[in-house]
């Protein structure tokens, strides 16, 4: 994400009212008689957003069936989440804002629904057990709204003149389904999405089919099959331009589709949702080695068209520096500016606004892929991990091909009293999320590594997290261990003073 330009008041905390769980607790008996389950929590005491997600069961996979109407904005949905239980459940959470509950049901059985601010409370006909998979069914439908983060920005659904566009950093995705909505427990998903005729529904992943239905609208399915947070699901309606180019292309349905960051500013490796780290990825090394799809509303169209057409080398450069591109696809949505005011990573397509889609940013965003998308944070408090890392993306870039060094980058960023107003592994609050010493600071932590260590051994760390954390989630105390793992000593004195300490150095 590029760092976010502050549009409103700073918003209260997303913090969701609590289901009683005692109530929960006793009404819930299986089949056989007595009561084993407890239920899962409602929320993952992140140190930012406390009820976010939920305890009790890793997700494994959504399909999720959209149809929107942007004439009077109403959305319906069918959201079908597989997940197996990580305890005995006599009820468990998902988050949904906003949207009313029509009815669900778990294993086909009808269950009992609680609803309480942003928390879904699910009551099974009978309890899960431990190990179980069990797949979860609610159909729910309404007008989906943004929420206003604590720095003042917006998220969540985006309503556009003609349609809308879906981001989700840090919580915007549960106003448009239900879901696990924290970045630990990522999942593949299926997205399929009918809208009116002559738009188009762009979203992650691979388009396996797009078709006209018999009332005359268009119906798309996507497939993500590689881990995602949800943070990172995305979807714009309406009317795009698009161009498809590398790899080898597969059918996209009966007919040929019509159309096209937020501002810089201890733990170990995750709880639910990732696959084991290391898992395979494709063997990206030159341009046209990975299928690329980019989308851009017909008014920006031909402006983006030439940066857009980049995307492959810039990739395979990427590729060079960080290893394998992590995903089967890769593109970028660009929008019509007025409707999002930051450019997001959404995973394999990130989404822009015109006014910022620019080299710099292009780079910054595809970097996210490997830092943040495919290697996601254990909590939001370690964000630095994904900011910092594509922030130093951009340094190297104009390093190796502007002729800037990265130490020029880093000696402007020292100068700026705007980077030390608090360590980038310990934001102050979730308002400061976003704010520059995630970026900048986290950048600086980046390269005083490679000055310690050497250039050599750095470009082995670029390349080799990204690989032993690939689909998987890590904090910034695993980074600090893997670091001095791959440097073959200590680095305290580095990290307490460029990670975690509270003032700017004498020197850079």
């Amino acid at each position: 994400m590029t760092p976010r330009h502050r549009t409103g008041a700073a918003a209260g905390g997303l913090a969701a009212a609590l289901v009683s769980l005692a109530l929960l607790a006793g009404g819930c008996t299986e089949a056989t008689g007595g009561v084993r389950g407890t239920p899962g929590t409602a929320g993952l005491r992140d140190p930012y957003f406390p009820k976010l997600g939920n305890g009790g069961y890793d997700v494994r996979h959504y399909a999720l069936t959209l149809a929107y109407d942007p004439g009077n904005g109403r959305l319906d949905g069918t959201a079908e989440i597989t997940a197996r239980a990580t305890q005995d459940l006599s009820a468990f959470n998902l988050d949904l804002a906003g949207l009313t509950v029509d009815r669900a049901s778990v294993d086909g059985a009808p269950a009992a629904v609680n609803r309480a601010g942003n928390e879904l409370t699910l009551r099974p006909r009978e309890e899960i057990r431990e190990g179980a998979e069990f797949r979860t069914t609610v159909t729910y439908a309404g007008v989906p709204e943004a929420i206003t983060d604590a720095d003042g920005s917006e998220e969540g659904w985006l309503r556009t003149a003609d349609g809308a566009v879906a981001v989700g950093e840090p919580a915007g995705s549960m106003t448009w389904f239900p879901g696990n909505h924290h970045p630990s427990d990522k999942a593949a998903y299926e997205l399929t999405f009918t809208v009116p005729a002559g738009l188009e529904a762009i979203s992650n992943g691979v388009r396996t089919s797009r078709r006209t239905t018999a009332d005359g609208r268009v119906t798309s399915v996507w497939q993500a099959t590689e881990p995602m947070a949800s943070y990172l699901a995305t979807v714009a309606i309406g009317r795009y331009e698009t161009e498809e180019t590398g790899g080898a292309k597969k059918s996209s349905g009966t007919e040929k589709p019509n159309g096209t960051e937020k501002p810089n500013g201890a733990g170990t490796a995750t709880a639910q949702g990732s696959t084991a780290p290391g898992s395979t990825a494709p063997e990206a090394t030159a341009p046209g080695s990975v299928p690329v799809l980019t989308a851009a509303e017909r008014s920006v169209a031909d402006a983006s068209a030439a940066l857009r057409g980049e995307i492959p080398e810039i990739l395979a450069r990427q590729t060079r520096r960080f290893g394998p591109y992590p995903f089967s696809t890769a593109g970028a949505i660009v929008t019509a500016d007025g409707t999002l005011g930051y450019a997001l990573e959404t995973q394999t397509r990130p989404v822009f606004p015109a006014a910022s889609f620019d080299r710099t940013t292009l780079v910054h965003e595809l970097a996210h892929q490997w830092f943040g998308n495919s290697v996601s944070p254990a909590t939001w408090r370690d964000l630095w991990l994904n900011e910092g890392f594509a922030t130093y993306a951009e340094w190297l870039y104009t390093e190796e091909f502007e002729h800037v060094p990265a130490r020029t980058h880093f000696e402007r960023a020292f100068a700026q009293d705007a980077n030390w107003t608090f360590s980038p592994a310990d934001p102050p609050s979730a308002e400061n999320l976003f704010d520059p010493p995630v970026y900048q600071r986290g950048a600086m932590v980046l390269h005083k590594l490679r000055e310690t260590v050497g250039d050599a051994v750095f470009d082995e760390i670029l390349r080799g997290w990204p690989a032993k954390y690939r689909h998987a989630n890590a904090s910034t105390a695993d980074f600090t261990a893997y670091a001095e793992s791959v440097a073959g000593r200590g680095l305290d004195a580095l990290w307490d003073v460029w990670l975690y300490g509270d003032g700017r150095p004498d020197t850079p």
